[in-house]
């Protein structure tokens, strides 16, 4: 079974984060969410408080299949802070292992260099930061073993777009017939 990772940092925005939790789950893909403090209850961009189930210091990474990063302007400050994930983060790149950022977290990876030669998107003022990138105006974008979207309007596309990386199409497109998403 797929293993995914999705980074909890305080003021992380709550939809794009739990909607892909959600989805996930859903599709049966174990998802985990994880603090990137020693803390398991981390505060949302509008201080609802949520609880991880692990913190980033007791992960094993080699079990991880991806990360995901939820954006919010405070949650991408709070991810980009955390050195042990920035260093995952460079070696899933490396080795080709696949990431997804939506919202505002599309900047991290644009400054790790990550999404030079790349089609992606991020939230609109964001753009600028994506040096290198192609960016695209669409709600989710697949490029290679990355996967970025735009912003909370877009979280459904963008988790689903994650679904199809692990089962498929067609697995995508019955959990967005069953989630009545059109």
């Amino acid at each position: 079974m797929k293993k995914v990772a999705v980074f909890f940092a305080a003021g992380f925005e709550e939809v794009e984060a739990v909607t892909v939790v959600d989805l996930l789950r859903r599709e049966e893909i174990e998802t985990l969410i994880v603090s990137v403090t020693d803390e398991l209850f981390v505060a949302s961009a509008r201080g609802i408080l949520m609880k991880a189930d692990i913190s980033i210091k007791d992960i094993d990474f080699d079990t991880i299949d991806m990360i995901v990063l939820p954006g919010g302007l405070d949650g991408r400050n709070n991810l980009e802070a955390c050195e042990l994930l920035m260093e995952q983060i460079d070696r899933f790149h490396q080795q080709g292992k696949p990431l997804a950022a939506i919202c505002a977290a599309p900047a991290i990876l644009a400054k790790r260099g990550i999404l030079n030669g790349i089609k992606a998107c991020v939230y609109p003022t964001f753009e600028s930061s994506l040096n290198g990138a192609t960016i695209l105006q669409e709600a989710a974008v697949w490029d290679g073993h990355i996967i970025t979207g735009r912003g909370m309007g877009c979280s459904i596309d963008f988790a689903l777009a994650i679904v199809a990386y692990f089962k498929g199409f067609a697995a995508a497109d019955s959990l967005a017939e069953k989630i009545v998403y059109q």
